[in-house]
């Protein structure tokens, strides 16, 4: 059987962008076949570059988001630079942009503009808030539009709200404007007319929020903050085990309960007591049932309390490290693992999610350097040399 080529293979995405949202989502476009341009200012490029030197000597942030893109470093507040980007605009299938509310229509790459310019462009507008409204201006940073969302007030621990760990609102902007980009182009390929998409982190993150938002606002209270604890099952939680590690076990009914108490507690009796017998009972009692089950497994180790629990066919999992999931052992025996190059030489990074089985390999290119395509991409649009020079000596280009 032929392979089939990536679904995205001859598609031509130009991106003026910076941080994680449009970067995320470009990054999702080019690993699935398109040629993504990335546009970077000349004076250190996309600012998540500089924020750590984790990976090597290179920043991670843009080391997760950036691979297989070409760098092109100009500088749109010259005209001369503005016009290089409109040039392969007017040639692109998509653009995307997560400039400062206004700084795009200010140059003319807003997504209304450009697609009146270019119908069968796909243009994608990325904003903290949206485009109006009275925090259409506002800084939107990730931590700030996860507290804006209601995200921190759910996660946490009872005394103290804290943020997600990883940027939960960049990354699910990222993914709609994703799946955007895809929903218009498939719309383009029926009407021969791409159009504007507009998503911003604000309502990326509030949709996620849908259950604590459809239980606090039709007549009960939010979730309260539990932890990892669940705010309506009980046992739901981690506990410790003899040799110090985190175990974590869920119950969803009580004929699960039931096989716990029996199997891996040691305590039968718990399985017909009133106060544990049901979900509504172990979850008012939550105290003494979490004692119950962490007095049941302290006693075993980390392996010995997951081979009990997967036995007896209970949930669970164990509380992972960042190193452990780089060398869980499911990722390794699906190959998981791939390595991309970069300025400082090959770094290990995972396979994207989607898998297109009979198709070709995702296309996990090289992270580029800053301005590291300029010049063959102004070759490519006709200008000669000495105009690049003159570029360069003026400080347009990089």
């Amino acid at each position: 059987m032929n392979t089939l080529p990536l679904p995205l293979d001859g598609i031509t995405v130009v991106a003026v962008e910076q941080a994680v949202a449009a970067p995320f989502a470009t990054r999702q476009l080019a690993d699935l076949g398109a040629r993504v341009i990335k546009v970077e200012r000349p004076d250190g490029g996309d600012f998540a570059r500089g924020y750590d030197t984790a990976a090597r000597g290179l920043a991670s942030h843009f080391v997760w988001c950036n691979r297989g893109k070409e760098s092109l470093a100009v500088d749109l507040k010259d005209p001369r630079g503005l016009a290089v980007v409109r040039e392969l605009v007017a040639g692109a299938d998509v653009f995307v942009q997560n400039l400062a509310q206004g700084a795009a229509a200010r140059l003319g790459l807003d997504a209304a503009s450009l697609c009146a310019a270019h119908p069968r462009l796909v243009a994608v507008d990325i904003s903290g808030y949206g485009a109006d409204g009275p925090y259409a201006h506002k800084r939107a940073y990730d931590m700030l539009v996860q507290c804006e969302a209601g995200l921190v007030s759910v996660t946490g621990t009872a005394d103290r709200p804290v943020k997600a760990g990883i940027p939960a609102a960049d990354i699910a902007a990222a993914m709609y404007a994703f799946s955007g980009v895809l929903a218009a182009l498939l719309r383009r390929a029926n009407t021969g007319r791409g159009g504007p998409v507009e998503v911003s982190l604000l309502d990326a993150l509030a949709e996620w929020m849908g259950h604590p938002l459809h239980q606090g606002t039709h007549g009960s209270a939010p979730p309260a903050r539990t932890g990892l604890a669940h705010s309506v099952i009980a046992p739901y939680d981690a506990y410790p085990t003899a040799d110090g590690e985190q175990v974590l076990l869920s119950v969803q009914n009580d004929r699960e309960w039931r096989r716990l108490a029996e199997q891996v507690l040691g305590r039968p009796e718990l399985a017909d007591d009133p106060d544990f017998a049901t979900n509504a009972a172990r979850t008012a009692n939550r105290e003494r049932t979490d004692e119950a089950v962490g007095r049941g497994l302290a006693g075993l180790t980390g392996r010995e309390a997951l081979a009990g629990l997967e036995a007896a066919g209970i949930a669970c999992a164990r509380l992972n490290t960042v190193a452990d999931v780089a060398a869980h052992p499911q990722l390794a025996a699906r190959d998981r693992w791939r390595e991309v190059g970069t300025p400082v030489g090959p770094l290990r990074a995972l396979l994207p999610p989607i898998t297109l089985p009979g198709s070709e390999e995702p296309r996990m290119g090289a992270v580029p350097a800053l301005g590291e395509h300029t010049d063959a991409l102004l070759r490519a649009l006709g200008m000669t040399d000495e105009q690049t020079s003159a570029l360069r000596r003026d400080g347009v280009i990089v």
